[in-house]
């Protein structure tokens, strides 16, 4: 195990550097961010009132916001190379008995990026999800065709199980940390790959806890157990356990869900430090949340990929308009 390379922790709440416009303000307020002079629920109000109304502003908040993240980033960002892709899947078919879960899915995962996916409940997001790390394995019935890259190498052709799991960590929609200490919370999977001496743990568990932004939250309760800790608290908790084996993805199950303003806005701004390090691969709900800290958006329907591409044309110039009606919210 190397020595994990500590992040900034800016005194501010992260920001993804697209969204600094008017938009990005009423968005930011909207959902308990920063402060703006208005927010978009009192623009909504200032519409009629008609349905067809709402989805307008809706559609044309939307834009807006993603064309602020869009000048932005050419600004910034002039004649940058598309990233390697980290992960790759390929025709990729999955079945529960019967059902087909997913639909020849393919998708690259760019390195050093976040990818968000989005789509209503049961469209698919989670089990893509779940087959990156290979735990549809742990399904009775499930089968799995095409292929999962990691690298260029087939995930369940040529890898081991355990090794991809190592280099694909997960942290699951609801946090579920051990019933034991903080301390042996995240000292766990280092221990199960073989680092004993106490010295080489104390040092994975803090640097852990501070690559999770919650060190100075827990440094001084690191024997307490981990079950006592608060539901935000306990999804950055499983952050943390997640990066202590170190490794090279990071997949995120709605990381933010049930969870408050302050809690939500501390987890994304862990996730646009930790994309310097590690490929983020995300599933969300909230469509300014993938607005806000996502560099690519896939939006799935019923198992199949609808569109995927750079998160500002997804919501500001979507080609297909399902695409175009979810993140204007007129279904899901």
């Amino acid at each position: 195990f190397r020595p994990l390379r500590l992040l900034p922790h800016p005194g501010r709440a992260h920001v993804h550097p697209g969204l600094r416009g008017p938009a990005c303000e009423r968005g930011l307020r909207h959902l308990g961010g920063a402060a703006g002079p208005r927010s978009f629920t009192e623009r909504r109000h200032e519409v009629s009132g008609d349905k067809d109304g709402s989805e307008q502003e809706m559609t044309s908040f939307l834009k807006e916001l993603a064309n602020e993240m869009s000048v932005t980033a050419v600004a910034e960002v002039p004649g940058a190379a598309p990233a390697p892709a980290k992960m790759a899947v390929e025709h990729l078919n999955l079945f529960y008995g019967d059902f087909q879960g997913l639909r020849d899915v393919n998708l690259t995962f760019p390195e050093n990026q976040v990818t968000a996916l989005i789509g209503p409940s049961g469209c698919g997001k989670s089990t893509l999800l779940k087959t990156l790390n290979r735990m549809n394995d742990l399904v009775e019935g499930c089968r799995v065709e095409g292929s999962v890259l990691l690298d260029g190498a087939d995930a369940y052709r040529t890898l081991d199980a355990t090794d991809l799991r190592r280099r694909v960590g997960m942290v699951f929609q609801q946090p579920n940390p051990f019933p034991m200490s903080i301390y042996d919370n995240v000292a766990f999977g280092p221990r199960s790959h073989g680092v004993r001496a106490k010295a080489d743990l104390d040092v994975i568990v803090e640097e852990s806890l501070r690559a999770a932004a919650i060190w100075d939250e827990l440094k001084d309760r690191l024997k307490k157990n981990a079950l006592g800790l608060s539901g935000g608290q306990q999804k950055r908790l499983c952050i943390a356990r997640a990066l202590a084996v170190q490794p090279e993805v990071l997949l995120l199950d709605e990381s933010t869900s049930a969870l408050d303003p302050i809690s939500t806005a501390k987890i994304e701004e862990l996730i646009g430090q930790l994309k310097e390090r590690y490929t983020v691969i995300m599933v969300t709900h909230n469509m300014l949340q993938a607005l806000r800290i996502s560099d690519k958006t896939t939006f799935f329907l019923l198992g199949e990929v609808v569109e995927a591409g750079d998160t500002d044309t997804i919501f500001s110039a979507p080609i297909d308009p399902r695409t175009a009606d979810y993140v204007a919210g007129r279904f899901g």
